[in-house]
């Protein structure tokens, strides 16, 4: 039996990487098999890719940095996602296509329509996708708050973080079969309830309760 592919999306400062971990942790607990992942990245080719994106001071164009995420992608894709849904295991992605389109499409101007073309020539899209949305001020306090140094995409700016918000939520609008569009401001406890939640009511799975953050 197939398993199922859920993304978590959103922007800086939302939550993603932590969500996504409380709900692997609770679809584990439900007794589920569950690979949990994040974009780009996922298999050492793509996690050299990330590296390229996110590291490196490089003044990519558009179009290339779109390309480069999907090269990462296609190799994620083929090596360790569909793979794992083929042997029925549930995986739980931390990004991947609609940020393609929020960051680099909305975010930097890179043709929607080929990344559109892209994402279809993968040919694998999520079962479920859950959008957090968080407040352009809330999420530069969260990042001021990690201790770590930003990566290339938290360094361009709020006008830019204003156009991936926007394009998070034109994606949202425009899919509400795949996608369910959480408010990220709440508790982290809090928002991983309503995330499973909707894990539950959408997909079914059995996920009625999470571990509480450490």
């Amino acid at each position: 039996m197939r398993g199922r592919f859920i993304t978590i999306e959103g922007g800086e400062g939302a939550g993603k990487s932590t969500q996504a971990r409380h709900l692997a942790d609770a679809l584990r607990d439900a007794g589920l098999g569950v690979l949990l992942t994040r974009e780009p990245g996922g298999t050492p080719g793509a996690e050299t890719l990330r590296t390229l994106l996110l590291e490196r001071a490089i003044a990519w164009s558009p179009l290339a940095e779109v390309l480069l995420h999907f090269a990462a992608r296609a190799e994620h894709v083929a090596t360790a996602i569909r793979p794992a849904l083929e042997r029925g295991t549930w995986v739980v992605c931390d990004r991947y296509s609609d940020s393609t389109m929020a960051y680099q499409g909305y975010g930097m101007g890179a043709d929607r329509a080929a990344i559109a073309t892209l994402r279809r020539l993968i040919g694998l899209d999520p079962d479920l996708t859950i959008v957090l949305d968080v407040s352009e001020d809330t999420g530069r306090m969260r990042l001021a708050g990690r201790g770590r140094a930003a990566d290339r995409y938290e360094r361009m700016g709020a006008a830019f973080m204003a156009r991936v918000r926007d394009g998070f939520r034109a994606i949202a609008a425009a899919e509400p079969q795949r996608c369910a569009m959480i408010s990220a401001e709440a508790e982290e406890s809090e928002v991983a309830a309503a995330v499973c939640a909707v894990v539950r009511n959408r997909l079914g799975a059995p996920v009625a309760a999470i571990r509480p953050p450490a």
